[in-house]
This record gives C-alpha cells, structure tokens and sequence, in this order.
C-alpha cells in the first residue's frame, strides 16, 4: 500500500513540473514577439521611437527632417492648378421665317354609330350569311327576318276592316241624301233645328272610321315590313345580339353597325394652337375641302408612320368644359376603299398647316430644358437663361420666340441640371 502510494506522489510531482515549464515557455514566447513588434514600429515610424525609446528616456526630436517635411506642404511650395471649366455644345442661331405646323390628337370615329334596335317583337326564323361581326355590308341588305304569320293576319284583318268601314260609309252617306231629300219634300224651309235630321253626324263618324282603319292598315304593313331587318346604311357589322330561333322584343338590340362612307376625328386644340391657324380657314363655314391636314398613326412599330390624306370638315363653335378646349373635325372619305385602310377607333396624330410666321428661332427639342427654358452663352463666356415661348413643334424641333435682341446667338443644345446664370464655360459649336 505504501508503495502504490508512494508512486502515485512520484507521478503527480512529474506532471505539475510538466505544466510550470510549458507554461514558463509561452511567457517567453510572448514576452518576445511583443519586443519584436515594437521594434518593427519604430523602425516604420522613426520620430516615434525617437520620442519613446526602449529604455524609457527622452531623446530629442530631429527638427531637421520635421522641418523638411513641413516646408513641403507649406501652400507657396505647392504646384498651383486652375480650375477647370465645363464645356458645353452650343448651336449658332439668327431669326428667320418659318411656316406654322399645328399638331393635335385624336381618335379615329365613324359618321354614324348605330345601336340597331328592333321595332316589333317576334321570334328570328331567318339570318343573312354576311350577317357577321366584321362583315361590310350595303345600305338595304336583308340581315334577319322575323317569324311573319301573325304580322300577315294583323294585315289581313286590317284590309277586311277597311273594307268595312268603307261600306260603312257609302251606306251612311245614301242615308244622308235620303234625309235631305225627305226635308226638302217636307216644305219646310231653313235648315233643320238638329244636325240629325240630315245625320251629318253619323256621317262624320263613318269618314272617321274609315281613317281609323286605313291607318291600322298601314301599321299592320309596316311592322309586317319590319319583319325584314336590313342594313340603314353601308356600315360594318361591329357586333351581333340575336341567334336563330332566338326571341326578340320590342326595342331589343340586334347589332351594333358603324357607317363606312366617311371617318372623323375630332382634335381638340389649345388657344396658341388656334393663333397659329389661317384666321379666314377657321371662320369659314363652307368649302372646307380646301383646308388640307395630314395624319399619321401613332401606335405600334407596326403600323406607326402610316399616313393619309384628310379635309377640315368643321369647327366647333363651343368649348368643351372637361378639356376647355375648342375642337376642329378632319375627314377622311371611303376610309375602308384606300389602299392603307383607315379603321374606326385608331389613335393618330394630325399636323394642319398654318400661317408663316416671322423672327423665330430654330431649335432642337433638347435645347428646351425639363424647366422650360432655354440657356444661352454670351460674348463673355457666361451661361444666361429665359423663358422659352414655344409657338410650335415639328419633327424634333422647337419654335420659339428670340429671348435676346443679337443677330447671332450661342443656344445651348443641351442644357445640364447644374447649370447657373453667370456660370464661365467653353462653349463648343456644334451646328444642326
């Protein structure tokens, strides 16, 4: 027992002097590389070990090389740079003539929208094979034809009535004589005290029932006639509301249909819009075919840029209360028959010429900032700005109003966000 002890102290003793010497030999390694790392900043930062030795004690400052330093930075020992102006690309322009285009939207419509309606009710026994949404059709074309028996009947009995009430009233009117000859044989003289003596009265109803029945006739005809649907005008079938064998009432729709003979489009324009055109075209109410626009598409890649011919039909004499703007209404004849179709509810742009107009500058869009104005370069070099007053556009170009009185003026094409009146910039010409 004693030994098994004994050699449990012997290897507990070895282990502890195991751990104090490991643990000696990281407290050297430490103690090392914290010496090695404060060498190594002194040696990247001289004036720093100068001030801090290892030993503790002051040393002095190299003033030399401090001053050597410091003379460099010093604002006469620096290189000087002047500053660098902006360059900006200017457009040389002087006044000139110019010929007013007036540009406006609008939609495609055509003369007659007609939701067609049924006059009578009855049941469809029959429909026309060009009775179809998409088809052209021609004025009078039969489309539909309603179940007729009872429209037949209706006529029949109102001939029989007719006949009737025309017998009716030969039989009054030998009855009439018959009075009068009675009265005259009577010898009384004058006429007598009451209309029925000589059944006038009764007259007048026969006559009046006579009427009565041949306007019942014609009725009776008519809503037979009305059993036939055909097309008002020459139009395109938009949409069809009834079937075979479908029931339709009075006042039922039967078809949407839009007229093909003509297309408006109606363009609203502005008060400037409206100074910019031929005062004599616009107070003129006849002849309209002479005052000529031009339309083009404005929708896809497609069909964009396809153009035709159109006449200011009319102008409106009101002003409209949602837009507060007057309207002029373009048209365009046959637009199905060209050999680019026009079709009903195409959005286009239409550019009516107006009058010449003189001392106007010629600019591109560009130059017109998001602001509105237009910038400027004078003789000194300086950046100025105004007011641009845009009479018209056309095909990216703008036409205002000169902002200055020179003959020749530097425009800038291209005007930056930053810019400032009284800025120094280089201008660089760059012609249209």
């Amino acid at each position: 027992m004693k030994q098994v002890l004994s050699r449990r102290l012997k290897k507990n003793a070895f282990t502890i002097a195991i751990t104090l010497a490991a643990a000696g030999s990281v407290f050297v390694v430490t103690a090392y590389n914290g010496s090695q790392m404060g060498t190594q900043a002194n040696r990247n930062n001289p004036s720093m070990a100068a001030q801090t030795p290892q030993d503790g004690k002051e040393q002095p400052i190299d003033t030399r090389k401090v001053n050597a330093k410091g003379a460099s930075d010093r604002p006469e020992n620096r290189k000087s740079t002047a500053p660098m102006l902006s360059q900006v690309a200017v457009q040389p322009t002087l006044t000139a003539t110019y010929q007013a285009q007036v540009t406006g939207y609008g939609e495609t419509k055509p003369r007659y929208e007609l939701s067609y309606t049924s006059e009578i009710s009855g049941r469809i026994a029959w429909l026309a094979e060009s009775f179809e949404s998409g088809r052209v059709v021609k004025k009078g074309e039969l489309l539909a034809r309603l179940d007729d028996t009872s429209y037949q009947q209706a006529v029949s009995q109102a001939k029989a009535d007719v006949a009737t009430a025309r017998l009716e009233l030969l039989e009054e009117e030998r009855e009439g004589e018959q009075a009068r000859s009675e009265w005259q044989r009577s010898g009384l003289s004058g006429e007598p005290s009451s209309p029925l003596v000589l059944r006038k009265p009764q007259l007048a109803s026969a006559v009046a029932a006579l009427e009565n029945a041949q306007k019942t006739l014609e009725k009776a005809q008519r809503d037979l006639n009305f059993t036939h649907i055909q097309a008002p005008f020459d139009g395109v079938i938009v949409s069809r509301q009834v079937q075979l064998g479908s029931f339709i009432n009075v006042g039922g729709e039967v078809a949407m249909l839009y007229s093909v003979d003509r297309i408006e489009i109606e363009i609203p324009l502005s008060e400037k819009q409206w100074a910019n055109l031929p005062q004599a075209n616009v107070s003129e109410t006849s002849n309209r075919k002479s005052w000529t626009a031009t339309i083009a598409t404005t929708g896809s890649e497609t069909n964009k840029g396809q153009q035709w011919s159109a006449y200011v039909e009319r102008v409106h004499q009101y002003v409209t209360q949602d837009t507060r703007q007057r309207s002029l209404v373009l048209v365009v004849e046959n637009p199905l028959a060209l050999d680019k179709p026009l079709y009903p509810g195409t959005f286009v742009e239409a550019t009516i010429e107006g009058v010449a107009i003189d001392e106007l500058w010629e600019l591109p869009s560009s130059a017109r900032s998001q602001q509105g104005e237009i910038w400027t370069v004078d003789t000194k070099g300086l950046l100025q700005k105004s007011t641009a007053n845009t009479l018209f556009e056309r095909q990216n170009k703008i036409y205002v109003r000169p902002t200055n009185e020179d003959l020749v003026v530097q425009v800038v094409k291209r005007p930056l966000s930053n810019f400032k009146a009284g800025m120094k910039v280089v201008a660089k010409v760059e012609e249209l």
